[in-house]
């Protein structure tokens, strides 16, 4: 199969792209994301469309955020959207004439990343992504891992914290409520509100305020050397580095690649996160080790893993 199409589905907008066999997007398309889940399938569609029109795309692949069933099909729950039991491939295959495949968002820019990112020469690879919360991808023997049920590698929510904080989705102690960009905010306005005489930097790019400390005040503060921010991007990665190290236990593979907009810091969480996980890995003098890799695609891994997933079948 030649080109086909992806769909990554946001918070405010929903991107389509026409993706050819080495990954590359030949063309996008864009439509606000509407407020009502019925709205949302008609944009889909509507955005295949127009990417589509004049191309001689042959499948669609769609990154949806929630538990997609074991057969690609239905969107069991997601949490931004009120879709439930939502027979999305159907409806769209409806709507735009070409075959659909369904994935998680996740496992898709997983897959993106495998196919045409960091994960090149990997067969074995384990994705997680430090955005708002903790999402993640699972690749073994080449071939993406989704579970009986189709919703495996909901990472975020392993509680590593017996009767921890409350997480969103109801549960305590949830691992993405001490690694994600949520957390990184959380740890810096504790820190500020603690010591603000070391927090001068983070507060000024703020209001003046712990609480109006954002995750980008966080992230700027810290490459000019703010000792708060730096500090607490440090406990970020002293989890998500722990939970790696269980991860490895599981799943013993060759890399892990960090993603999400957390990542985007490079070396100043990244190299905190390997000495965590090594600090933390079960056997760690006497095993090999994974490497652990940044993400390459960014933004695009999940559109463009879409789009290979479908030209999979």
């Amino acid at each position: 199969m030649g080109l086909t199409i992806g769909v990554d589905i946001g918070g405010t907008k929903i991107a389509a792209g026409v993706v050819d066999e080495d990954g590359s997007i030949l063309d996008t398309s864009q439509v606000a994301t509407p407020p009502t889940p019925e709205g949302v399938v008609e944009a889909i569609a509507d955005a295949v469309k127009t990417v589509g029109r004049g191309s001689s795309a042959e499948a669609v692949g769609i990154g949806a955020a929630g538990y997609v069933d074991d057969k690609r099909a239905t969107v069991l729950f997601a949490p931004n959207i009120a879709w439930r039991h939502e027979a999305l491939k159907d409806k769209i295959e409806q709507r735009v004439s070409m075959s659909v495949v369904v994935e998680n968002d996740a496992n898709a820019a997983a897959w993106g990343e495998y196919r045409f990112g960091a994960g090149a020469g990997h067969e074995d690879v384990v994705c997680i992504t430090l955005g708002t919360g903790l999402g993640g991808g699972i690749i073994l023997g080449g071939r993406l891992y989704r579970g009986r049920f189709g919703v495996a590698g909901e990472f975020g929510h392993i509680r590593v914290v017996p009767d921890g904080l409350m997480c969103g989705c109801g549960s305590q102690g949830c691992w993405e409520q001490y690694a994600s960009g949520r957390a990184l905010v959380r740890y810096a306005r504790q820190r500020a509100t603690a010591t603000p005489d070391a927090a001068t930097v983070l507060l000024e790019l703020g209001d003046g305020t712990p609480e109006g400390i954002e995750g980008r005040h966080v992230s700027a503060a810290a490459r000019e050397g703010d000792p708060v921010a730096i500090d607490s991007f440090r406990e970020l990665a002293r989890w998500a580095g722990a939970g790696l190290a269980d991860l490895a236990s599981l799943f013993d593979p060759g890399a892990f690649i960090v993603g999400g907009g957390v990542s985007d810091e490079g070396d100043l969480v990244l190299d905190p996160i390997r000495k965590s996980f090594r600090r933390w890995l079960v056997g760690t003098r006497y095993r090999p080790h994974a490497q652990v890799l940044a993400a390459q695609l960014g933004g695009r891994a999940g559109l463009v893993g879409a789009a290979d997933l479908a030209r999979q079948g």
